[in-house]
């Protein structure tokens, strides 16, 4: 099997991944991930997506990069990492009884034959209307301010929603698994297969 390459140093991205059970490294894609203007959502993931794997590419000669991208979107506005406390509570304030979806962008470049598959995976969350005080709460208990949409779906952030909507759950943690194994099936490698060898 090729080298496996996951274009990210994201925890919560590694670990998806793990779940796959295939050896893999990662590697820290250096690039500018400001919107162009006048690009959508679907496009700025999908476009962020490639140019990762594509800046990873180049310290590898022949292997499989992975990249992504994820983007919060509410009533047309596009919401990335809060970075810190206030701009987590006017996020977690602005989503309140309201849905918030979630673009996530994949690549999968093959480095030798320099082809690339690529697809855009949404999912949607359907938040119950906050109060200030548990949207403070939860914001000092687990400090979701490296997450796009100011919240952690696999911890505390469950208690924030009245329904997820999506076709795979990975993908709100910002690795569509059952994407990606189809991705990699087009790229020569079959999870399953890889298994015995």
């Amino acid at each position: 099997m090729k080298t496996l390459v996951l274009g990210s140093t994201s925890t919560f991205r590694k670990s998806i991944l793990e779940k796959l059970n295939l050896p893999f490294i990662c590697a820290k894609p250096d690039i500018n991930e400001e919107a162009k203007a006048d690009e959508t959502p679907q496009a700025l993931v999908e476009r962020l997506a490639i140019e990762k794997a594509q800046a990873v590419s180049r310290e590898f000669n022949d292997a499989l990069i992975i990249g992504s991208d994820q983007v919060a979107v509410c009533d047309g506005e596009i919401l990335g990492k809060p970075h810190h406390f206030d701009n987590a509570l006017k996020q977690l304030q602005k989503f309140s009884g309201k849905c918030v979806t979630f673009y996530t962008g994949l690549a999968v470049l093959d480095v030798q034959s320099g082809k690339t598959v690529s697809l855009v995976e949404p999912f949607h969350v359907h938040f119950k209307n906050l109060s200030m005080q548990a949207i403070t709460q939860y914001l000092h208990a687990e400090e979701p301010y490296n997450c796009a949409g100011s919240f952690k779906s696999e911890g505390l952030g469950i208690c924030l929603f009245e329904k997820l909507a999506g076709d795979d759950p990975n993908s709100l943690i910002g690795l569509p698994l059952i994407r990606l194994t189809e991705l990699l099936d087009q790229q020569g490698i079959n999870v399953l297969s890889e298994q015995s060898s």
